[in-house]
């Protein structure tokens, strides 16, 4: 939002936006698959793409599909870094992390949380599987939605009258709906997630209240 020229305005036409259009292309990709294929084997094959494609006779694009999908993940994970590079960021200038990080170059640009994190992430992706990784992060996402969207229900209920520059249509019905759906996601996670996600928490918790709670700038 820092970077932002009109948060308010931007950050909801880019949000609101980009998820109408993914899950337009979502869904006539689906709608394309099924109709081409059973599901049934579409649902069994780790490239089902690439599986349509070879099956109506065209390996060749097949082959293009699957290597620009490879081309294609570290543009996801480039954002992934660049988001938590900006979370860490903000610990740090809140003195959750050492406030050394915070620190920008002459340009205005944070090179040395951006180090950090880049190493934080080498670290967990060299020791653990790429598939509890990701469903982690999934859990975690969840989580951060299902509080943005209780964060939401009681401001508009303690605050009413504070400014909004995105306004939500019909809060109460999209809070619950989003808490709901959330919830139901988190609880279809398998159950060893779970309790990786709960410890991570508890460790995360103990970590804030023997460190980094007294070093926290409260007018922050």
């Amino acid at each position: 939002a820092e970077e932002a020229k009109n948060p308010g305005r931007d950050l909801a036409i880019g949000i609101v936006g980009s998820m109408v259009v993914c899950v337009a292309i979502y869904m006539i990709v689906a709608v394309s698959a099924v109709g081409a294929l059973s599901f049934t084997r579409i649902g069994d094959s780790p490239e089902p793409l690439a599986l349509i494609l070879r099956e109506i006779g065209s390996p060749r694009v097949a082959t293009f599909l699957a290597a620009s999908a490879v081309i294609a993940l570290p543009t996801v994970i480039l954002a992934f870094l660049y988001g938590q590079s900006r979370i860490f960021f903000v610990m740090a200038r809140d003195r959750l992390l050492p406030e050394g990080l915070a620190r920008v170059s002459r340009r205005g640009v944070p090179v040395r949380i951006t180090v950090f994190t880049a190493l934080v992430v080498m670290l967990f992706a060299g020791f653990l599987p790429i598939d509890a990784i990701a469903a982690l992060a999934n859990a975690g996402t969840l989580t951060a939605f299902t509080a943005v969207a209780v964060c939401m229900l009681v401001m508009r209920r303690r605050a009413p009258e504070m400014k909004r520059p995105f306004r939500a249509p019909a809060v109460w019905l999209v809070g619950l709906g989003a808490i709901g759906g959330c919830l139901y996601l988190f609880a279809s996670l398998p159950s060893r997630t779970q309790l990786w996600f709960l410890g991570w928490n508890v460790l995360g918790l103990a970590v804030y209240l023997l460190y980094a709670r007294r070093r926290a700038d409260p007018a922050r």
